[in-house]
């Protein structure tokens, strides 16, 4: 099934489509500031260091527990009101945060705080929505770039304002930015009804039915949890490549996340192929990029070339981008009427896999280094490129 072009919302211009790509950095952003301070974070508040992990831990458990809580909701409700409220929750959550003197409270806003970030993945399926059926791709791209640029630059940024202002004041500014981003989509996002007459347990019972039932988004969740493993194990490793290879420090790790996170300015061209209906082939070009991106970060950390290491950085991002907006584009077009739930079933899927990438990142490094991490990011392309050959039988093609 198509995308009705009577959906298409004729005020969906350039300026709101770049608000919706900045909102889902924004928001998405906020699971990833405390990753890279627990160290700085865990005394001040009187958390001890083997508790420290749980900030990470309960913050992406907030965030699965909301793909599947609260995204399916998206075919019952409308759409930008649901995005509102969830920044409503980020917002307070991020005060919460900000103001936690003990490890029980700032726990529990890092839970909250992963509930409301997943209001970016009501935006990505909400800007597909509201597309031209000829523009579907090149949106989603620009939407899910934003997204991307927000998972990247959130760890620099948050340690560079910690270093300057401490980390209560990263929290602070992100609830300033999510409530003014509030404000914007209030005025300038278009709103979509949708038509469906579900009941909410309905809805949630039928999310993991569209697996079930719709094979591409079978083999799109499969092709993209490896790609989103890839993906962590590369951000888990690389930075200890660097300090232990490359002695850099965190300003220099920072430089060289803020270079990687280039790879998120394919995701336009990667719409605009799909938009082609050249999905087909852009797949296998961003599975089969992603062995050779580690295959060459392997080599060019062997020869000592920082300049080689962060290119590959920016060619195992854009490869994971290519496959991400290619398989949007092919799920999206399934059922409007159950973008949602589609969309929550493909990313839970993708989160609960992909999340078991920087658990091999970190084992494979200590077990034998970057040439280590990189063989096993290859390999995990390899996989999913062999099955992407062998399998797909059309779940690619153009709809």
């Amino acid at each position: 099934m198509t995308t009705d072009p009577a959906l298409a919302h004729p005020n969906l211009g350039r300026p709101a489509i770049l608000l919706m790509a900045l909102a889902c950095g924004v928001i998405v952003a906020n699971l990833y500031y405390a990753q890279t301070l627990i160290d700085v974070i865990g005394p001040e508040i009187g958390m001890s260091a083997a508790m420290a992990g749980l900030i990470t831990t309960l913050t992406q458990l907030g965030y699965g527990l909301g793909l599947f809580l609260i995204v399916p909701v998206a075919d019952l409700f409308e759409n930008r009101r649901i995005v509102l409220g969830s920044i409503i929750v980020t917002v307070i959550a991020c005060l919460a945060v900000a103001a936690s003197q003990g490890p029980t409270s700032f726990l529990v806003a890092s839970i909250l705080t992963g509930v409301g970030a997943t209001g970016a993945q009501v935006l990505v399926p909400l800007a597909s929505h509201l597309a031209a059926p000829e523009r579907q791709g090149r949106v989603v791209g620009t939407v899910m770039s934003g997204l991307l640029f927000g998972i990247m630059l959130a760890r620099p940024v948050a340690n560079f304002l910690a270093g300057s202002f401490g980390w209560r004041s990263i929290f602070i500014l992100s609830a300033i930015a999510m409530a003014l981003i509030g404000v914007a989509l209030l005025l300038l996002c278009p709103q979509r009804h949708p038509r469906g007459a579900m009941r909410y347990g309905q809805a949630l019972a039928s999310t993991f039915s569209q697996l079930r039932q719709h094979r591409v988004v079978r083999m799109r969740a499969f092709y993209q949890s490896m790609m989103f493993a890839a993906f962590n194990l590369f951000w888990t490793a690389a930075p200890l490549a660097l300090i232990r290879e490359f002695h850099l420090g965190h300003a220099g790790i920072g430089a060289f996340a803020l270079a990687g996170a280039g790879g998120a300015l394919v995701a336009p061209v990667a719409g605009w192929l799909a938009d082609r209906r050249l999905t087909r082939p852009t797949s296998l070009v961003g599975l089969a990029g992603l062995s050779v991106g580690f295959l060459l970060a392997d080599w060019t950390v062997a020869a000592g070339s920082l300049i080689g290491f962060t290119i590959m950085a920016v060619l195992i991002d854009a490869a994971v981008q290519l496959s991400q907006i290619t398989g949007q584009k092919l799920i999206f077009s399934i059922d409007p009427e159950a973008r949602g739930r589609i969309n929550a079933a493909y990313m839970t899927v993708m989160f609960v896999v992909g999340a078991l990438g920087s658990v091999i990142g970190s084992a494979t490094y200590e077990a034998g280094g970057w040439s280590a991490s990189a063989l096993a990011g290859a390999a995990i392309g390899g996989i999913a490129t062999l099955g992407f050959l062998l399998f797909d039988r059309g779940a690619s093609a153009p709809r």
